[in-house]
């Protein structure tokens, strides 16, 4: 049995699903909860485990029986696992990219890393090791 709290629609929502796996973003949760997450959940990734005695809200996906997953804190946003997927649809319907075959987390990471312009990322790490490496062979 679950306990009531303003999580409980959360619990509501998962249970409704009826996916394996739920990307959801921060924001679209305080859309179900219909409240804002408290600060420490967009700061910590502890906030988000799946420790039953760790927060209220927590209940409420463990009831559903999903557990957190692949929690990213920068992008807000995290992933929920149904604990037994058997039976369970493939993909979320509130995920377009699952429709193109794009696992349910392509692009959560997106704009992390930056590329300097004048880089050539074909280009070998270190050249030289082609260099050591053919004296390695040319010296058997």
């Amino acid at each position: 049995m679950s306990i009531q709290s303003k999580y409980s629609p959360l619990e509501t929502h998962l249970k409704s699903a009826g996916f394996k796996e739920i990307l959801m973003t921060f924001e679209e949760i305080e859309a179900v909860i219909g409240t804002s997450l408290p600060p420490s959940a967009r700061k910590h990734r502890p906030w988000w485990s799946n420790n039953p005695s760790n927060s209220v809200m927590t209940h409420s996906w463990l009831a559903a029986g999903y557990k957190t997953s692949r929690v990213d804190i920068s992008n807000e946003c995290l992933v929920f696992v149904k604990d037994d997927p058997r039976g369970l649809h493939d993909s979320s319907p509130q995920n377009p990219e699952m429709d193109s075959g794009k696992h349910p987390v392509f692009g959560c990471m997106a704009g992390t890393v930056t590329v300097a312009e004048d880089l050539d990322l074909t280009s070998p790490a270190m050249p030289e090791w082609a260099n050591m490496a053919h004296q390695d062979l040319c010296h058997e």
